[in-house]
């Protein structure tokens, strides 16, 4: 199964220990168990009703299926929601993968669905010793998933800072293309970015006592930090919306152009059309029609028409709109 638990012994260190034996060890003073459980097995929920010891509305939250950034305080604890990137080797139709947390003195038990990044990271913290409480692990949790996300969002706004320059008639079309996909991301992106600067903020104003004076700097910096990513991705989405006009009114204008081209083709062709039907006609009376020089008089009269019709258009600038 995958589910795993990791306990700070007295040495200082995290030590792998069977969940649901961690479990039923709970009400030992002095130690702190991180356990952490794979929200896609069948058995979570059923695992966590006979071995958490939790409320109920807490076993269900943290297995719901559908999630949004938040942080409510239950009791002496607290189920924390958050999102983070998914790890770049993974591929998946979500771009943040979901962490559900409950934490309360001594114990933090996580669910995920989805692969997230850096959660190998703080296991490794944690076997090192480097955490050890669960103001530690929420606090940290959150400023990596920062880490992680700010490099994502400000690729976002260099994307758009790139589109920006590239609007020539030439490139329209792809950056359209590449313009569209950034508004697209900033969107999602900004649908969980909001709402988590919301629960850290929350989570920093919490009255529990395993959340210490540096867990609450550690998390208001992470808040401000989202708050700053939130307003990056709401700059991304309206210079995204503005850029797209600038190549929709572009695209118009070439089209546009070409289609007075073809008008002027077709002005220019249309008296010659005229003149060469009237000619062609198969019926008697027609001038000239017997002599050897008729035809080279018409194509030099056709030539004469095209570059006076031509030549109208050009002094009217016509060429140049």
């Amino acid at each position: 199964m995958n589910r795993w638990a990791i306990e700070l012994k007295a040495d200082g260190k995290g030590h792998d220990v069977d969940p649901a034996a961690a479990c039923a060890a709970r009400e030992t003073p002095a130690i702190f168990v991180w356990i952490h459980l794979d929200g896609r097995e069948g058995e979570t929920l059923e695992w966590l009703k006979e071995h958490a010891g939790i409320p109920e509305t807490v076993i269900y939250a943290l297995t719901a299926t559908e999630t949004r950034p938040r942080c409510e305080q239950i009791g002496d604890g607290a189920l924390i929601n958050l999102r983070g990137p998914v790890p770049a080797t993974q591929e998946a139709p979500d771009r943040l993968a979901s962490i559900r947390i409950w934490a309360e003195r001594g114990r933090v038990i996580s669910v995920t669905f989805r692969a997230l990044d850096g959660i190998e990271e703080f296991r490794e913290r944690m076997a090192d010793g480097k955490i050890k409480d669960p103001g530690d692990l929420v606090a940290g949790a959150a400023v990596v998933i920062t880490k992680r996300l700010d490099p994502v969002i400000s690729d976002l706004g260099d994307l758009v800072d790139d589109c920006e320059t590239a609007i020539e008639p030439e490139n329209a079309f792809e950056t359209r293309r590449r313009i569209a996909e950034a508004r697209a991301d900033a969107i999602v992106y900004r649908r969980f970015v909001a709402p988590q600067r919301e629960a850290l903020t929350a989570l920093a104003a919490l009255d529990v006592d395993w959340l210490e004076d540096d867990d609450r700097m550690h998390l208001r910096e992470a808040a401000d930090r989202f708050a700053r990513m939130a307003e990056e991705l709401e700059a991304v989405r309206e210079r995204s919306a503005l850029i797209h006009e600038q190549l929709t009114d572009l695209r118009a204008e070439l089209i546009e152009n070409r289609a007075l081209l073809l008008s002027i083709v077709a002005l220019i062709f249309l008296p010659l059309t005229f003149l060469t039907g009237l000619l062609g006609m198969n019926v008697e009376g027609i001038p000239y029609a017997k002599e050897p020089w008729a035809f080279d008089a018409v194509c030099i009269l056709c030539v004469a028409i095209a570059f006076i019709v031509g030549g109208w258009f050009a002094a009217q600038h016509w060429f140049k709109r």
